[in-house]
């Protein structure tokens, strides 16, 4: 029923292991494969493309449903039905950002300080250009093809390029001078494909499945018994989705409790509900939670 199209290169790996962990796993000869399958009644033809092309590609029909970031749909300007998104990158949850970066001698300290005629290179010159605009810089701006933080002092003054930890700029002697855009990865769809109403519950139901694997990622859930006179001690140390789920064991002295926790802290957490009167604590990973 729906074309997909996924993103090749940095995203690559991230959006395999994501649609793993929603059961919708990705099958392909092999990681240079561009044609791909998804073995669901929902999803009949899976491409990997560049991220770049993605947002245009989903405009003009050639794809119903894609995964590519806010910043290539703001660049391309594609005119796409967004369904959320993902907050997922390539090497943490955080998002991405598009950065005007400079030397880290440079003497500006804002991009209004630029001075007439800099050279700045980029993947993203429209979004470049419509900054400096804003800003009454007037400057040359440099489509670059890759590796752009490189070309910073023999090619060019200045680069605007996406960073998600800012390390690689750090490292080749660059500084954020400024933010042009805070980028998330996006689930998209082609608009006419989404009024169509069977491809739209087909869409929706693989951005439930696929926003269930993120939020599980930083759940837990935690099961342990509790003697009944502790139990409200115990509760109290236990946030949860709605609240516990407390059952009454065959031991009538004692009580089951069941819960979903953030991962963050836990280590923390279970020594505390020992402390408490906890008994027989399990930590179990969870595959998807689906409000």
């Amino acid at each position: 029923m729906l074309s997909v199209v996924l993103p090749k290169g940095s995203l690559e790996m991230a959006t395999l292991e994501l649609f793993d962990a929603a059961d919708l796993s990705v099958r392909r000869g092999s990681d240079r494969d561009y044609h791909a399958a998804i073995d669901d009644p929902r999803i009949d033809r899976v491409r990997f493309l560049r991220p770049q092309e993605i947002p245009q590609y989903v405009e003009q029909g050639l794809f119903d449903l894609g995964i590519t970031g806010r910043d290539w749909i703001t660049e391309t300007a594609a005119e796409v039905t967004s369904l959320g998104e993902l907050r997922y990158s390539k090497a943490t949850a955080n998002p991405v950002r598009v950065v005007l970066a400079v030397p880290k001698d440079a003497p500006w300290q804002s991009a209004a300080e630029l001075p007439p005629g800099i050279r700045i290179s980029t993947e993203f010159p429209v979004l470049t250009r419509q900054f400096l605009e804003g800003h009454g810089v007037k400057a040359m701006v440099v489509p670059s093809y890759g590796a752009t933080e490189a070309k910073v002092p023999d090619i060019v003054d200045a680069i605007v390029d996406l960073t998600e930890t800012g390390s690689s700029l750090r490292k080749n002697g660059l500084r954020i001078l400024d933010t042009l855009l805070t980028s998330y990865t996006e689930l998209v769809a082609n608009t006419t494909a989404y009024a169509d109403p069977a491809k739209r519950a087909a869409m929706e139901d693989i951005a439930l499945l696929l926003r269930g694997a993120i939020r599980a990622r930083s759940q837990v859930l935690l099961k342990l018994n509790v003697p009944a006179d502790r139990l409200e001690q115990v509760l109290g140390l236990l946030p949860a989705l709605s609240s516990p789920t407390v059952t009454r064991l065959a031991d009538e002295q004692m009580r089951a409790v069941e819960t979903v926790v953030a991962k963050r802290g836990v280590n923390t957490l279970i020594p505390a509900l020992k402390a408490a009167g906890g008994r027989d604590i399990l930590e179990l990973p969870i595959s998807k939670i689906v409000e």
